[in-house]
């Protein structure tokens, strides 16, 4: 038995007929969640895949989701995580470069190109026909045990490959640094898709007993509603998803008893931020990861968000430093590439072995994020390597003159990006999103609390932004989508 399995046991044993998830009406608690997984990893052994193979899982926020995770876990499969918001291509692209033999999904109608392809409701019968035995399947520590993908930020998505030692890392460091006193009191709402951030909860909430919520998408009246009627006391956004919160008229007079709320994907704006603390009061705690170190390089916890601008400390087991384009590492206050390493992070790049070494050069995971670390060890983020402008011979970072749209009223999105321009090399161009923006004011707004060089010349409103299926704001698609734009009317 792994140890992923182990902990699910231990935790049936420990709390038995207590909830462990609630969707609307349907409950399961810890013990039925161990036979679940259990008679789901036996199913599997019926359609002839093998320990190590690479199973796709295209299923909504759900109870069923969280069974297949574990059973798959449970059967020494290999589980490649989904998006239900990826295109049809994006999905046969990611399914082919892992070579994955099967995959679940709702919609069994979408051809995936896989061999297997089998929705919930066909494993009913399996699975209620299976033993909830312990599957015996022993999995090594450094085997594979889910593959991610990188967000393609900057190009084609790369398969991440995560082992069993990895994700009891992450588990550890979420229990050291981020959710510390997480217990049987607490309920976890999952709001935000489990294929991404907020799944990285689950098992935390599950070792230590609490009951964890699920919606099946995200609404901002919903979850007000929710979150009042279940109390929940936990819960993780994106930034966006905060925004929307913060102006959902839902929010005016709720009484919540939410007492953590995690943020992470991409940054907190300060002015958004600085609404949601007079709003819920110091819970929040930021963790800043990638999908080659999920969820866990820096954490800022609740009372050190008086730092603005700061992703936080490093996690405990996470070695984190700045270094130059030689491969120094630099002092305090230099501004360089941040760089990690630590049990954490990936084994490799599925397949890719010169974008592995080339990732792990030096010995270090080479973020491809800028940033600089204060003499007290706190780092600060100024954005991505391959999205710095020059302007007029001048750095330009994105996220600062993002977090200055931001703090204009009505400006729920930003994304800055450069459009080439004779003069000036890279011109600074703002798109956002939100209501009732005037673009004009909202230009003199940047040029009076930015310097000039940094302030955007022009903006475009759209009605939301193109994102990752992590809710990061692709900037890179967001500049082709403005060329695409500009060229069809020169």
């Amino acid at each position: 038995m792994s140890q992923i399995a182990g902990l699910i046991t231990r935790a049936a044993r420990q709390f038995g007929s207590r909830p462990c998830l609630v969707e609307g009406g349907r409950r399961v608690s810890f013990a039925e969640f161990d036979a679940a997984t259990n008679r789901f990893a036996n199913a599997m052994q019926t359609l002839g895949l093998a320990h190590g193979d690479r199973v796709g899982v295209l299923l909504p926020n759900g109870i069923d989701c969280l069974i297949a995770y574990y059973g798959l876990a449970k059967a020494g499969l290999v589980r490649v995580s989904l998006n239900s918001r990826d295109t049809l291509a994006d999905l046969r692209f990611k399914l082919a470069e892992v070579g994955s033999g099967a995959v679940l999904t709702a919609d069994v109608t979408a051809d995936l190109g896989v061999p297997i392809t089998f929705a919930p409701a066909q494993l009913q019968a399996i699975i209620a026909a299976a033993s909830d035995a312990p599957c015996g399947i022993d999995r090594g520590l450094d085997d594979s045990y889910r593959l991610g993908f990188t967000g393609g930020t900057t190009g084609r998505p790369k398969a991440v490959t995560l082992t069993e030692r990895g994700e009891l890392a992450e588990l550890s460091a979420f229990l050291t640094d981020l959710v510390p006193d997480i217990g049987p009191h607490d309920r976890f709402l999952h709001a935000a898709p489990i294929a991404h951030a907020s799944g990285a909860f689950f098992l935390p909430a599950l070792v230590r007993g609490a009951t964890s919520l699920v919606m099946a998408r995200y609404d901002a009246a919903e979850f007000v509603a929710l979150a009042a009627a279940s109390r929940a006391t936990m819960t993780f956004l994106v930034p966006t998803m905060l925004a929307l919160l913060l102006d959902d008229p839902a929010l005016e007079g709720a009484d919540l008893a939410l007492r953590r709320i995690a943020y992470g994907a991409s940054p907190l704006a300060p002015a958004v931020y600085a609404r949601a603390e007079a709003r819920f009061g110091r819970v929040f705690a930021q963790t800043y990861g990638q999908a080659e170190s999920p969820m866990v390089i820096t954490c800022l916890k609740p009372n050190e968000h008086d730092r603005i601008g700061s992703c936080g400390r490093p996690f405990t087991l996470a070695e984190v430093a700045v270094m130059d384009d030689a491969g120094t590492l630099l002092p305090p206050g230099s501004v360089g590439e941040m760089v990690v390493r630590g049990p954490q992070l990936m084994a490799r790049y599925w397949n890719r072995p010169e974008a592995t070494a080339e990732a792990f050069r030096g010995g270090w995971l080479h973020t491809g994020d800028i940033g600089r670390m204060d003499d007290e060890g706190f780092f600060y983020l100024l954005d991505r390597k391959g999205d710095m402008l020059i302007s007029g011979g001048y750095n330009v970072y994105p996220r600062e003159v993002e977090d200055a749209l931001l703090a204009f009223p009505g400006v729920a999105e930003a994304a800055v990006v450069g459009l080439p321009d004779e003069t000036w090399g890279d011109r600074v161009h703002a798109v956002v999103s939100g209501q009732g923006i005037d673009q004009l004011a909202l230009l003199a707004h940047t040029r009076a609390v930015l310097a000039g060089y940094k302030a955007p010349r022009s903006v475009d409103v759209w009605p939301d932004l193109p994102k990752s299926p992590a809710g990061k704001i692709l900037r890179r698609e967001v500049r082709r989508l403005v060329v695409e734009a500009r060229e069809a009317v020169a």
